[in-house]
């Protein structure tokens, strides 16, 4: 059984991924700050091979502990400030989190020997397309617009141009689409949940930059795709950078709008003019789907079903309060010192 090292296990995507890694047998340690609280663990928390650790990945004194007295086969890196909107309000918390903690912890995958290392890059390194009607791959041109996307930019670079690749280490980028669809610990503030719930609700949306693209993706996905990735052979993934996701769901935000109408046909949608996105970009998925074989089993369709289901049955508590409750926005917290 892999002993498996998941950062940042308790959120969105991670909270999804640590029920994928347990329902495959493998051992699976959750690194989490609870930044956004613990309740997303709560329902696995008994299960034998599972192991919570609350630390922050900054504090690296108490995480090399963690990382000394343990033989982790594998870590996850998802830990992070994720999004444009948190790391501009926070950008000194962002830089240590994102980039100098990050680099701490791949160089101490190094040195512990761990084998292979995944890394939650994003799309948004791409930034605005030349050519709207082109599509960006893997070997295409960087051009981040936010401090976010510029922090994964440079993380990339000092993984695939300053570590060693003669020895058994297989650091591995995965550049994320915008994610969507439910998870144990939800977020209302991404572009295909937003809108869903909005209009289920039954509040007017306000949309702008309806023609611009982005790639989506289902969190249930994501958290496949990065289990192929740390099962495949080290000549497939080593130093590679994937796209993930799926060519089905790039999308605008117009044909989001549209399916959402789909099964909300009495929905209220506003469109306004507010200068241009400065994330405007179609995404090429060959390379993942040709090297891992990984296509998405899940469209934008059916993470807005799913999403509309819920809200109708009241799943979710203060979803109509509160918007950091259930979002990223949020962040009462300071860098240890």
């Amino acid at each position: 059984m892999e002993n498996i090292l998941v950062t940042g296990g308790a959120g969105y995507v991670g909270s999804g991924l640590l029920r994928e890694l347990l329902s495959e047998d493998y051992k699976v340690t959750c690194v989490d700050n609870l930044m956004f609280g613990g309740e997303s663990l709560l329902d696995i928390w008994h299960n034998e091979n599972f192991n919570f650790i609350k630390c922050d990945v900054n504090d690296w004194g108490d995480f090399n502990k963690i990382l000394t007295n343990n033989k982790f086969d594998a870590v996850i890196h998802l830990a992070a400030i994720v999004g444009d909107p948190a790391c501009r309000m926070q950008s000194e918390l962002a830089t240590q989190t994102n980039w100098e903690s990050t680099k701490w912890l791949l160089d101490k995958c190094v040195e512990l020997g761990i084998p292979k290392f995944v890394f939650a890059s994003t799309c948004s390194n791409y930034g605005k397309m030349d050519d709207p009607e082109s599509y960006v791959d893997e070997e295409s041109t960087l051009a981040p617009v936010s401090l976010y996307a510029e922090l994964k930019v440079k993380f990339e670079k000092y993984m695939l141009d300053e570590i060693d690749r003669n020895t058994n280490f297989s650091p591995t980028s995965l550049r994320f689409s915008t994610v969507y669809g439910l998870s144990p610990r939800m977020r209302f503030d991404l572009t295909v949940n937003e809108f869903t719930k909005d209009l289920a609700l039954g509040r007017e949306l306000i949309i702008f930059g309806e023609k611009f693209w982005r790639p989506y993706c289902h969190v249930k996905d994501f958290a496949r795709l990065i289990q192929m990735v740390m099962e495949a052979p080290s000549d497939k993934v080593s130093f590679e950078v994937f796209n993930a996701g799926g060519e089905i769901n790039n999308a605008t935000k117009q044909m989001i709008v549209d399916m959402i109408l789909k099964k909300i046909p009495n929905g209220k949608v506003k469109y306004q003019e507010h200068g241009s996105d400065p994330r405007n970009y179609r995404v090429n998925f060959e390379k993942v789907k040709t090297v891992l074989g990984f296509q998405p089993k899940y469209s934008i369709q059916d993470g807005i079903d799913e999403l509309v289901d819920a809200i109708d049955n009241h799943i979710f508590d203060h979803v109509d309060e509160n918007r950091n409750f259930h979002g990223n926005y949020e962040i009462n917290y300071r860098i240890s010192k």
